[in-house]
């Protein structure tokens, strides 16, 4: 199956995936707005894997221009820099996503589940606060930027913080969902997962207590 037959069969699938059986008309338009966000979330996920190969890529050719060439690339170490900025906004939204950011839980734990909800519901809109302000200041900082060049490619200085504001917009994404408990209107089988796969952190807790219950025993 060539790139345009997938692409046809996903926009075929389309409506299927968003209006699932048992969904209300609610249902329906949440699920219809995670559809797109899903979808250009994918988008980012696959763009990320072509920046990182274009990073290896090209700071391979300025080591071997270096030491092989005795030549330098103008460029190379302004648009590797500018591309690892931008691989750094979507490994946040990722990290988000998939509950990967370094947390200490050894207090957290101790307390009751009550009060580890609500620590949670905090943690998680300290975490949309912070994409706010990715999104408001990345919008504002792109657009002071603009008007100046890069030294090396004269590109636009703006395009270096370009993901900051659409990172930030993601994160918040996520931070919702985790909210509201709305993960289940997402459309996993985009990004090619079954759905039932576990987040780094659940596989982390299910082997502490797995542990925890060897240790009893």
């Amino acid at each position: 199956m060539n790139i345009f037959e997938k692409i046809k069969t996903f926009f075929a699938s389309a409506p299927g995936e968003i209006c699932k059986p048992g969904y209300n008309a609610a249902e329906k338009v949440i699920s219809a707005i995670t559809f797109v966000f899903d979808c250009v979330y994918r988008f980012l996920l696959e763009f990320s894997k072509l920046v990182i190969l274009l990073i290896v890529i090209i700071v391979s050719c300025e080591v071997f221009g270096r030491l092989v060439l005795h030549r330098s690339i103008m460029w190379s170490e302004e648009v590797a820099l500018l591309l690892m900025v931008w691989t750094a906004f979507i490994a946040m939204a990722i990290g988000v996503e998939k509950g990967l950011h370094i947390s200490i839980t050894l207090f957290f734990n101790m307390f009751p589940k009550p009060v580890q909800f609500v620590i949670t519901k905090i943690n998680t809109l300290a975490t949309i606060f912070f994409g706010y302000i990715l999104v408001a200041y990345g919008v504002k900082l792109v657009s002071m930027t603009m008007n100046s060049t890069l030294p090396a490619t004269q590109w636009p200085a703006g395009t270096a913080y370009m993901m900051m504001p659409i990172g930030g917009i993601f994160i918040i994404y996520f931070a919702l969902l985790d909210l509201f408990g709305a993960k289940k209107y997402r459309h996993l089988a985009i990004e090619g997962e079954s759905g039932t796969d576990k987040t780094d952190q659940q596989i982390i807790e299910e082997m502490r207590v797995s542990k925890k219950e060897e240790a009893g025993v």
